[in-house]
């Protein structure tokens, strides 16, 4: 009985197993059968579309890191992601400028300029227009206007079309500042105090001072000219920002960028510059036309206040070898020996040290620390980084505090190129709040992949197509460090009005950048840049101005076919693409480098080639 019982027992559960077994493979089917019909009734083709790099081959697909092909699906979120933003208006098409407006630069407009008092060059400080006088049209390129030259043969060449301006070959013809050659310009490196060049003029400085050996990194070359000095620079791994106002010279900032050289508007009037404390390990002026011993010293000191302890500061023209020079210079002895004594006495007061006055050069160096100097100068501000707007103080700026005269105030900096990824003293002694090490160094690892993903959606960063880029939202700089490796620099831009305020990081990674309100155009330029990348921008500003604006801005900036990487929210995403295929822009939403679950996607634009006409009407 035992046995039939366990048959019995046997055939029921393999009767089971069979009933389960038919009623899984009938639900699978239908689901099968339900999944195939609704994709052929309602999946649009376009979202089977292969994505291929933007602005190179369209035909082609997309060769990652290592040269094999890979495909990205071109995502469209339009019909499931529909966003407005109240401040932004809606245009369909942006019409071209008028081409008087081909050199446009809102903040330094020379007409609205002439309304500010001259005292101090306020003049030709930042003045931006107001929100009724900003422009809702694209600047429009020259007719005739050409790819700039590659790196390094920018360096040394551009096309007389893409800035049509002789002035500056005629005005400084015998200091070979630039040179007409038929279509093009030539750039011997000259300047008004290195006839023998560039070259040469830094190599006097290399026998002063060492400029090879990795501490000197970073520099700023006030009243640079066409930037020969920070081109030259570039050989002895040094980046210098260089600045000129808008003036009578014209475009010397234009051919600077269309040079491939770091450059930027700016003045030393009665504005702090817009770079933070301890920001450069050197600063030069040749003949800048600055006049430094006026004002109880104040452009001295503002120069002190962004040079970092221990720097340089490198003078040449007048008032040094007055001896020799006052006569071509056009002035008395007297008057020379004036404001050479003059600036001196600043200097001390500074408690800087003259390191040599060799020929027609003069080089002082900040101290590493303030011990032994005098405490009553120094400046009361608790801030000495704020530098959007504020006044010029007729104070010394202190350093951080030190426990010995052998200190460096502040903590003592790599040499280059390691101080590019070691932890900044910025960070490792927790000067910016809620930003620590821990921090830097995952940002330090994220920055591979995300490199890694641009090499595949773009065209590879060291094919030479870009060279200026911008960083419009840098963070920690983690962008320009990981692509310090190819021919490109990065302006990293830090928005004036960040709750964490990590230029002064940047700069103690070897690496430069500006403070900059988005709400206003950035002192540079139409066509200036290659590549713009803005991460988190837009969520940042959504709310407060007109985002329209601020993408007519980079389209202002951005050179014919150079290329934009946006990093936000998808909703986002959508509206500013809305926006710049309104503009002349194809665009393509991708996925983030970590997969397609990650909510931030990437959308990479590019602006297409297009030109304006000639005319001979004047912006009124």
């Amino acid at each position: 009985m035992a046995r039939e019982y366990s048959g019995l027992q046997m055939h029921h559960q393999l009767e089971a197993k069979r009933k389960r077994l038919t009623w899984i493979l009938g639900v699978s089917a239908l689901c099968i059968l339900f999944y195939v019909l609704g994709a052929w009734q309602t999946t649009p083709s376009s979202q089977y579309d292969v994505y291929t790099r933007v602005g190179c081959d369209n035909n082609s697909a997309t060769p990652d890191s290592n040269g094999s092909n890979q495909s990205l699906t071109n995502l469209d979120f339009a019909s499931h992601h529909q966003v407005a933003l109240d401040s932004s208006k809606t245009i369909s098409q942006f019409p071209p400028c008028d081409m008087a407006y081909s050199e446009y630069t809102p903040c330094q407009d020379k007409v609205r300029g002439r309304k500010f008092d001259r005292d101090m060059m306020k003049y030709r400080e930042r003045h931006c227009p107001t929100k009724q006088e900003m422009l809702l049209c694209l600047i429009p390129a020259p007719p005739k206007y050409k790819t700039p030259f590659k790196w390094p043969q920018s360096r040394d060449y551009a096309w007389y079309d893409n800035i049509p301006h002789k002035e500056l070959s005629i005005e400084k013809a015998v200091q070979n500042w630039i040179q007409v050659e038929g279509d093009r310009f030539r750039f011997p490196g000259g300047g008004t105090m290195f006839p023998r060049g560039a070259d040469a003029y830094i190599d006097d400085i290399g026998e002063l001072i060492p400029l090879t050996d990795g501490n000197i990194r970073t520099a700023v070359d006030t009243g640079c000219g066409v930037a020969s000095f920070g081109a030259y620079l570039l050989k002895r791994n040094i980046l210098t920002m260089s600045f000129a106002p808008r003036d009578t010279h014209e475009a010397q900032v234009q051919f600077a960028l269309e040079r491939g050289v770091p450059a930027m508007i700016g003045i030393i009037g009665s504005m702090r510059l817009p770079y933070p404390a301890r920001a450069f390990d050197l600063a030069h002026c040749s003949r800048c036309l600055i006049p430094w011993q006026n004002n109880e010293g104040l452009y001295l000191m503002e120069v002190d206040r962004i040079l970092r302890p221990g720097g340089y500061w490198i003078l040449s023209g007048p008032p040094i070898n007055w001896k020799k020079y006052w006569r071509g210079w056009e002035r008395t002895k007297e008057d020379l020996k004036q404001e050479q004594d003059a600036i001196e006495n600043v200097a001390r007061r500074l408690c800087w040290k003259k390191v040599t006055e060799n020929n027609d050069l003069a080089i002082w160096q900040k101290p590493i620390n303030h011990v032994g100097c005098v405490k009553e100068v120094m400046c009361k501000s608790e801030d000495p980084d704020t530098a959007w707007y504020r006044s010029l103080e007729a104070c010394i700026t202190p350093v951080p505090q030190v426990l010995s005269s052998d200190e460096v105030a502040g903590g003592e900096l790599l040499k280059w190129p390691e101080r590019a990824f070691s932890v900044p003293p910025r960070l490792s002694r927790g000067s910016v709040p809620g930003l620590g090490v821990d921090r830097f160094i995952e940002d330090n690892e994220q920055w591979k992949d995300k490199i890694a993903h641009y090499n595949r959606i773009i065209a590879p960063l060291r094919s030479g197509r870009y060279r200026n880029i911008m960083d419009m939202n840098a963070y920690l700089g983690g962008f320009a460090a990981a692509v310090a490796k190819y021919p490109v620099w990065v302006m990293n831009v830090i928005p004036a009005h960040i709750d964490y305020d990590t230029l002064g990081v940047i700069y103690e990674r070897g690496l430069i950048g500006t403070y900059q309100d988005w709400c206003e155009a950035f002192s540079t330029y139409p066509r200036t840049y290659d590549l713009i990348h803005a991460s988190g921008l837009f969520t940042l500003y959504q709310h407060r101005c007109d985002i329209t604006y601020i993408l007519l801005e980079m389209d202002r900036i951005l050179r014919p076919e150079g290329s934009v990487i946006f990093r936000d929210t998808v909703e986002l995403l959508v509206k500013i693409k809305s926006i710049t295929d309104g503009m002349r822009w194809k665009s393509h939403i991708v996925d983030h480098e970590s997969g397609p679950f990650n909510p931030e996607k990437i959308l990479v634009a590019v602006k297409t080639y297009w030109t304006g006409e000639a005319t001979k009407r004047k912006p009124k």
